[in-house]
């Protein structure tokens, strides 16, 4: 049941993704208006979770988890019949809250159920190889949708499955709570979620405004202060929502570093890849899906066996090792993104960067874990799930300008 979230959290992900050609044709959307739709949902996604985090230690995280179905759903609905950019972006947003509901308090559950360290692993390689599965099944999906329905079906697909995961996580999830929770933060994320939009808006809309203009600049400044003041304020906080501590641990620091790098790398190529497989070389959406496949499953095949390699040789040389995969798949990307491209030629290197992922994101994310106790198992999810969003959102957000500023 808990995967069944983290499916439905990354296939949407996915399906957005092969659609955004047709979002473009259905709705004339720009390219800053695109990146808006994928980043609106991780923005808000990454803003909540520390905030989801605490709260599920307080009220429950089963509690948590299926107000973050129901919202994620209304979410979905609402995105499905928006007629314009705007109001899917708006609704976009709203599934971003619902995803943050929804993510540290399963991760959080599946801390709890799982004491041994072994059987965490092994839970937490399904959990990730999930998120393979959703990568995987997300591009074919949304073009077969595509194929035969309008695009809003691509959202709408999402309600049933949020039925189907409500009825068996009454039924079969237990309750669990931190029983010394900390109180919630909201200064923390009203300062964490200014500084990461105004920073996003002014990468997103760089190439629309200029990078010199006084509003790019001032936004750009503005997020940074905002961000430090959230540095600050975490620090002298009696009850900070993201407690710094954790980063002198470097089993901690260097694990979330390392998700945040190599999801900025993911996302960010999949944001570039869908766009180059139908405007440039001319597949639908379909056939998009079913080339971006063989990347997706390696990810999901890999994430399934991480935990047995770093049960062997440790996570610190899984993690580099996924590093290296995805660095050597982008230079590959790199060196044959010419006019005379073709599919075979970037499949290798999209290859390295699902075999990257796939090693990288168990791992890291057991690390993350392991470093932390059971009464942060939520607050620890939410730090993990927020390195995932974050270097998402940012990868879409400057190779999309990257693109924009590059192709005018």
């Amino acid at each position: 049941m808990l995967c069944i979230a983290v499916l439905m959290v990354n296939l949407d992900n996915t399906i957005l993704n092969v659609a955004l050609p047709t979002l473009v044709e259905k709705l004339q959307a720009t390219t800053d208006q695109l990146q808006w739709i994928v980043d609106a949902y991780s923005m808000v996604f990454g803003g909540l979770l520390l905030v989801a985090g605490s709260l599920a230690d307080r009220y429950g995280r089963k509690r948590l988890f299926v107000c973050g179905l129901v919202v994620f759903g209304g979410g979905s609905l609402g995105a499905a019949f928006s007629g314009s950019v705007d109001p899917l972006i708006i609704w976009r947003g709203l599934m971003g809250s619902g995803a943050a509901m929804m993510i540290p308090a399963g991760l959080s559950i599946v801390n709890d159920i799982f004491r041994d360290p072994h059987a965490r692993a092994r839970a937490i390689g399904m959990w990730a190889g999930t998120i393979g599965l959703g990568i995987a099944i997300g591009p074919v999906a949304g073009g077969a949708l595509l194929e035969h329905f309008w695009w809003g079906s691509i959202f709408l697909v999402n309600v049933p499955v949020v039925a189907a995961g409500l009825a068996g996580t009454l039924l079969l999830v237990p309750e669990s709570r931190s029983q010394d929770p900390r109180p919630a933060d909201p200064a923390g994320a009203l300062l964490s979620i200014g500084g990461l939009g105004l920073i996003l808006w002014a990468i997103i809309e760089g190439p629309t405004h200029g990078w010199s203009s006084a509003a790019v600049i001032g936004s750009l400044a503005g997020g940074v202060a905002l961000m430090l003041g959230f540095v600050a304020w975490e620090r002298h906080s009696d009850h900070p929502m993201l407690p710094l501590r954790y980063f002198r641990s470097p089993r901690f620091s260097v694990a979330m570093a390392a998700l945040g790098l190599g999801v900025f790398a993911l996302l960010g190529c999949l944001f570039l890849q869908t766009q180059l497989l139908q405007f440039f070389l001319g597949y639908s959406p379909l056939g998009a899906g079913l080339r971006i496949l063989p990347l997706a499953g390696l990810l999901a095949l890999a994430a399934l066996a991480s935990s047995r390699v770093v049960r062997r040789v440790g996570s610190k040389l899984v993690v580099a090792a996924g590093l290296l995969l995805i660095t050597a798949g982008l230079a590959e990307n790199a060196a044959v993104a010419t006019p005379t491209v073709t599919y075979l030629l970037a499949l290798p290197g999209m290859l390295l960067i699902g075999l990257g992922a796939g090693l990288l994101i168990p791992a890291a994310t057991d690390s993350v874990l392991g470093a932390l106790g059971q009464e942060d198992a939520a607050v620890g999810s939410a730090a993990n799930s927020t390195a995932l969003q974050v270097g998402g959102a940012l990868g879409v957000a400057v190779i999309g300008s990257v693109l924009a500023t590059r192709y005018q």
